[in-house]
């Protein structure tokens, strides 16, 4: 089928199973910033708005945010970079980067991709520093050569499909810093920063030039995008039919307007003063990001937060190991989330239908992935070769139209549930031991089987609770799935 540039045409376009399938994709932040992979240590992006609104842009713990925050006088960031690095200026860091590409193996990143269990990998392709990791034959006006000599794009196409993974590119639509220098402080200092003149064609012809030379399975824009509506609908389907199976985000919010009045000082201090006084009222709730819905998407993307219930929608939650994406150099263990977390969080968003795009960040010196992301890629990788049919392919569990992806333990560990057909997939969310669990207002039976090694379980109903009899006890493993075939 071909597409045409309008709604009707596009939104009658069904997501493709491929992606639905999928769950489990990684993310890779790579780019100069590797090289200083500094940023302050605040706890989450969204702790850094709480505790310092007024410059919380350059405050964030994205390192890939390092060029904004080195201009903001004061921030741990510039103090960091005048001891460092003296007067030099951010560009500085490009030779250093392609030095280390000297060391970089792309075959190895996409070995340790497909054993992590993760279908599909979406590189950054431009940050909102404009720096490509691509020869792009679409000048930079504003900085000279600023791409990479080596094509890391293509190469890691290459390697990501020899090994069975669909590859994907993000890039940054709404932010360049070589076309806006302005730095940003504050929350409607970023939104407002989407550059207009002759962005707005670069962008566009950067994006095709993607497409044409790469045919990306997923198609992430970032934060917004600066032609009209018109422009980007026709963007969507010329995609769509150069790529019949891709997908693109919901991070595409086209220029209006309102983004161009933002544009403004007193437009956006009003806004700043709205979004302060939100935030003070209602704390608890500012947690990650949640892009706005558009016109036309084919999947949502919540950033360090995901959603809590089953969704219309498909989505995917993106996140990176520790607080920031890129790599920083002062990230401990203790900095990281734990392996249990992520899976958990993973096993979550699976049971209400969504994929988890989570992130690694390289190192800049060397293109080595951190020992710390690499034990936790492991880690899910021998639970998906164990449990992977729990997941892979799998719908949420409704029962008379009720979500049922959520219960829990008479001991209180949370348990998931995932659909395949007539086959219902229970998944606690810890390291149950013992010969049985027992959960909360869950009717089910069936014949049941641990996913692990096809042993039998047995079910048995106590009033309104499942109770299920393992064959032999469970020894700690984390979040053994267990299969029940239902006639339902």
């Amino acid at each position: 089928m071909r597409y045409e540039g309008n709604l009707k045409s596009l939104n009658a376009r069904p997501l493709p199973q491929w992606y639905d399938d999928a769950k489990l994709g990684i993310f890779i932040h790579w780019g100069i910033w590797a090289i200083p992979a500094f940023a302050p240590h605040l706890g989450s992006i969204s702790d850094a708005f709480k505790k310092d609104y007024d410059r919380a842009v350059a405050m964030t713990p994205y390192t890939e945010w390092y060029w904004n925050a080195i201009k903001v006088p004061g921030t741990p960031s510039a103090e960091f970079h005048a001891s460092e690095y003296g007067n030099r200026p951010y560009q500085a860091f490009r030779e250093p980067f392609e030095e280390g590409l000297k060391h970089w193996d792309p075959d190895a990143w996409a070995e340790a991709f497909r054993n992590s269990g993760a279908k599909y990998v979406v590189l950054v392709t431009k940050h909102h520093d404009g720096f490509c990791l691509w020869p792009s034959a679409v000048d930079n006006p504003h900085e000279r050569n600023w791409t990479t000599k080596r094509d890391i794009v293509g190469e890691l196409a290459r390697a990501v499909r020899a090994q069975g993974l669909r590859f994907g590119v993000y890039y940054s639509g709404g932010i360049d810093w070589t076309f806006n220098r302005e730095p940003l402080r504050t929350f409607a200092d970023f939104v407002g920063s989407m550059p207009g003149g002759d962005y707005p064609a670069y962008a566009m012809a950067q994006t095709r030039e993607l497409i044409e030379r790469y045919e990306p399975s997923i198609l992430w824009n970032d934060i917004s995008w600066p032609t009209g509506l018109d422009g980007l609908l026709q963007l969507f389907a010329d995609y769509y039919n150069a790529v019949p199976e891709g997908v693109v985000n919901d991070r595409w919010v086209h220029a209006r307007l309102a983004s161009k009045l933002l544009r403004y000082r007193l437009p956006r201090r009003l806004l700043d003063f709205a979004a302060k006084r939100y935030i003070r009222k209602h704390p608890h709730v500012v947690e990650g990001v949640i892009p706005q819905p558009i016109p036309h998407s084919d999947f949502r993307t919540p950033e360090y937060t995901r959603f809590p219930t089953i969704q219309s929608k498909k989505w995917e939650s993106t996140r990176g190991m520790s607080h920031s994406f890129g790599f920083n150099r002062n990230d401990s263990e203790a900095d990281y989330a734990t392996p249990e977390q992520l899976l958990s969080d993973f096993i979550d968003g699976a049971s209400k239908g969504g994929n988890l795009l989570l992130n690694v960040g390289p190192r800049g010196t060397d293109g080595g992935i951190p020992d710390e992301q690499l034990a936790r890629l492991k880690f899910f990788g021998d639970w998906l070769a164990v449990n992977g049919a729990a997941v892979y392919g799998t719908t949420p569990w409704k029962r008379d139209g009720t979500d049922c992806s959520d219960t829990q333990t008479d001991t209180g560990m949370p348990v998931r549930f995932t659909r395949s057909g007539n086959d219902i997939h229970i998944i606690p969310l810890g390291a149950p031991a013992g010969g049985s669990l027992r959960l909360r207002n869950v009717r089910l039976s069936g014949q049941a089987r641990l996913v692990a090694d096809g042993s039998p379980v047995a079910l048995r109903q106590e009033a309104n609770d499942l109770v299920v009899d393992f064959a032999k006890p469970l020894v700690g493993n984390f979040a053994p799935a267990v299969t029940v075939s239902t006639l339902e």
